[in-house]
């Protein structure tokens, strides 16, 4: 097919992976005062510096700060009383001091830590502003990775913008060197990259994507605007021989870097093109340290056809140069299925289980007995531990109601491996399915894309919903390294968790601490050698305030201190479930075996990565 490709390799640079809006290089500075912009970034704050005013002052320890990691804030002034003229101040970081303390019922965590960093500024001769003391120490981690997002350092990046002129409207192409022939579409000239032959592959037949006046100009714009700004943004056009648009795929610096660091497991999301939208968008969706969506790069789809996903799988192959994710899980569909075995063949492949239940009312919402028939599908989807039980629970189901000449059931039960968590229990999912009735997984979308959504509308939103998503991070990376997680028990896997894991993994891996206590009767059943049987019973809720009492079997292998539960948590969530740990506790075992603590959950995961990237 033929492609328009403006590529480049990414670069693992802190600025154009962490920044909040626009390119790095125009906050605080511009072309003209770049020089001397670097040069205060190199400096560090030294008694007897001198500036022409107080903000000039403030700007060049705010610069610093944002360099370093840390937000400044002014923590002292002092004025003359007559005048109220300020003569000296003090400008701290951020963590100085402590807040008071609240008397509502939810307080805030404390985020300070009594930080001495600080400088000390004196107006000297009534005309500059001289350093008098100065303290560099902090007594907290400071994390280049967030500095963008502390108040002061946003504050800049808004007096930036404000001072910049709008951008005008892209009419123009991106020159690039490449073997290419022109093409005209929508007004403006296309150039289109081919094989070395100098052949497009090309299908007459393919549909190409409906697009509304307007559409077609405000994506190339976007694109083309995108690419110019950050030359980290990758991004593929797929023309017909009219010109006319059929797919096109991109992806910003920050998915290009997120994908480094997770690309263990892959949902394609394709919502919009099962539920026919106005807007075909396909997207590439992975689970960060915080088991937060992260995109990991998006597209339009002409048509749901095998060539159509071929095409954009491999041009999301080419962004992410060549490196393939080890699980995909994608919607149930033939073309989608095919397209995965073609560009993906060693990854595994399974199917969205929420996509599957989504489907129940349209397809069996017309029989007799439905609200049974649900009950029971549920049942055997989510309650079954071993594959008997599974299939037991599903061959009642379809004998009690008569579903043996339902298609749509057949079609599940042929392809039961691909969706029944029973049988993925050795894929690492990282929380991407669920594994409970009531569990629900948002869309990365959700709440920016409706039926009715035009492309034009899309690309005005998509901005929007990731700087939102990059907030989310950036203050939970924040919350994470600053703020001390409460306890909730007396256990050592509790207190040893806290230290290590992201707030929110930490927050889900606490209620399976917390779990334990709804265990009781751990029984050793039977030894094998080294490998000894566990039997845990825990009471579990099972229709509204019912409870059951049911058997969960722990292998646990004392040389290798290797641990397995039939419940599979720790595949399926990426941290150990309470039955596991009941048995590491029965044991005598009062920490979490190191192979169980993932680095992905790490507060400091994404520094690590890039101290790495860095010292290579």
């Amino acid at each position: 097919m033929e492609e328009v490709c403006l590529n480049s390799e990414p670069v693992f640079d802190d600025g154009d992976d962490y920044e909040v809006e626009g390119d790095s290089s125009g906050v605080g500075c511009d072309d003209e005062t770049g020089e001397n912009c670097s040069k205060k970034k190199r400096s560090e704050p030294t008694v007897g510096l001198e500036f022409d005013s107080f903000d000039e002052a403030y700007d060049f320890y705010n610069v610093y700060g944002k360099e370093q990691g840390f937000g400044i804030r002014v923590s002292n002034s002092w004025f003359r009383s007559k005048r109220k003229e300020r003569y000296r101040a003090k400008l701290s970081c951020s963590s100085a001091g402590f807040k008071k303390k609240s008397e509502a019922n939810n307080p805030r965590p404390e985020t300070r830590t009594g930080c001495p960093a600080m400088v000390v500024i004196r107006l000297v001769d009534s005309k500059r502003w001289r350093i008098v003391d100065v303290e560099l120490e902090h007594n907290h981690p400071v994390n280049p990775q967030i500095k963008r997002f502390y108040k002061s350092h946003k504050r800049m990046v808004l007096a930036a913008k404000k001072a910049q002129p709008p951008p005008e409207p892209v009419t123009e192409v991106h020159t690039i060197r490449l073997h290419r022939r022109a093409l005209m579409n929508t007004g403006c000239n296309v150039y289109l990259n081919v094989d070395e032959m100098g052949h497009a592959d090309h299908v007459d037949h393919f549909k190409h994507l409906e697009l509304k006046e307007g559409d077609a100009l405000a994506v190339y714009n976007y694109l083309c605007r995108m690419k110019l700004t950050n030359p980290n943004f990758f991004y593929l056009m797929d023309l017909d021989d009219e010109g006319r648009l059929r797919n096109v795929f991109w992806a910003d610096a920050r998915s290009r870097v997120a994908y480094g660091f997770f690309c263990d497991t892959v949902t394609i999301d394709t919502t919009c093109l099962a539920n026919r939208y106005e807007m075909p968008l396909i997207s590439f969706v992975g689970v960060n340290h915080h088991g937060h969506s992260v995109l990991l790069g998006c597209g339009f789809l002409g048509q749901e056809s095998k060539e159509y996903f071929v095409w954009i799988f491999r041009a999301w192959l080419k962004c992410m140069q060549g490196h393939f994710p080890e699980v995909i899980i994608t919607d149930q569909n033939k073309p989608l299925q095919s397209a995965v075995s073609e560009v993906f063949p060693n990854a595994r492949h399974c199917y969205n289980v929420c996509c599957i239940t989504q489907r129940v009312p349209e397809r069996l919402g017309g029989l007799q007995g439905y609200e049974a028939i649900k009950r029971q599908l549920n049942k055997a989807v989510y309650n079954s531990l071993k594959i008997a039980e599974f299939e037991t629970s599903w061959a009642d189901m379809i004998k009690c109601h008569g579903l043996g000449d339902n298609k749509w059931l057949q079609t599940l039960y042929e392809e039961r491996q691909a969706w029944v968590p029973v049988y993925l229990k050795d894929i690492f999912f990282v929380g991407m399915i669920p594994i409970q009735e009531h569990e629900s997984l948002n869309a990365f979308f959700d709440g920016y894309v409706h039926k009715h959504t035009s492309f034009k509308e899309f690309v005005d939103k998509y901005d929007l919903a990731l700087h939102r998503k990059h907030m989310k991070e950036a203050m939970a990376d924040l919350e994470s390294t600053n703020s001390s997680y409460e306890l909730k028990t007396r256990c050592n896997f509790e207190v040893q968790l806290s230290k290590v894991y992201t707030k929110e993994i930490f927050r889900k891996f606490q209620s399976e601490v917390e779990g334990m206590y709804s265990c009781f009767n751990t029984k050793q059943v039977r030894v094998n050698g080294q490998i000894a049987t566990y039997i845990v019973k825990e009471r579990v809720e099972v229709a509204g305030s019912e409870k059951e009492v049911r058997h969960f079997e722990v292998l646990y292998d004392t040389s290798q201190a290797d641990i397995r539960c039939i419940c599979s948590l720790f595949n399926y969530k990426g941290y150990l479930c309470r039955h596991a740990m009941n048995v590491l506790n029965y044991n005598g075992v009062e920490e979490v075996p190191s192979r169980y603590i993932l680095p992905r959950w790490g507060k400091d995961y994404k520094r690590r990565g890039l101290l790495d990237l860095k010292s290579r």
